[in-house]
């Protein structure tokens, strides 16, 4: 009897150890995958999620940088559940057949889930893009800023070093012209026309 229950004991330990050899491969998440598209583009890809899964993709290009995501539960297809690291390398090598990694990839399909319901494909759900070195260009804006205000403080300086000329008052200039045009209108209608010029003189010395 202690025989049979040994054995028994053996039987159900094997059974569990073939069960922890038969159970599927996860893959981590936060694990990375790095590759080129086609025209060169650097992209990393990144996986998150348990039932459904979220990809990441990130690219820079030329001076630009986009990224999209997708959403699926590809864990419906068996395949995937048997081994997820080829499932998503699957995945890798045909967006490096494409140009860009985000465009016309609305859905991302491999052969080893063809046959699965569409609830196990990953689609896109956002992406973006935007200037990869927005801080270098703020610096540079600062920069050309700062430059342009030292330009301007020696153009200030530069002006000051000029002689001052002695300044002219104006209203007096008018004052003046005033006066002696009210002189000469009086001299024209009390002097006679040969003494114009000195009456006018006279009456302007002494309104002045």
């Amino acid at each position: 009897m202690k025989s049979f229950a040994l054995l028994f004991l053996v039987v159900i330990c094997g059974l569990g150890g073939l069960g922890q050899k038969l159970k599927p491969k996860k893959r981590s998440n936060g694990e990375e995958i790095n590759f080129r598209t086609k025209t060169k583009d650097v992209c990393t890809m990144s996986m998150s999620g348990d039932e459904e899964m979220k990809l990441r993709i990130e690219c820079k290009s030329q001076g630009m940088s986009y990224w999209c995501e997708f959403t699926g539960k590809p864990s419906i297809c068996r395949a995937f559940r048997n081994n997820p690291k080829i499932y998503w390398n699957q995945i890798a090598v045909e967006l490096r057949k494409l140009p860009h990694a985000c465009e016309s990839t609305q859905v991302l399909k491999t052969t080893m889930c063809q046959k699965a319901p569409t609830e196990a494909l990953m689609k896109q759900v956002a992406a973006g893009m935007e200037p990869e070195d927005l801080e270098n260009q703020d610096k540079s804006v600062q920069k050309t800023s700062t430059s342009m205000r030292g330009a301007g403080k020696s153009s200030v300086k530069k002006i000051g070093k000029l002689p001052v000329l002695p300044l002219i008052r104006p209203t007096q200039h008018g004052q003046g012209s005033e006066n002696e045009t009210e002189a000469m209108k009086l001299a024209r209608e009390h002097c006679w026309e040969s003494l114009h010029g000195f009456c006018s003189y006279v009456i302007g010395i002494f309104r002045g």
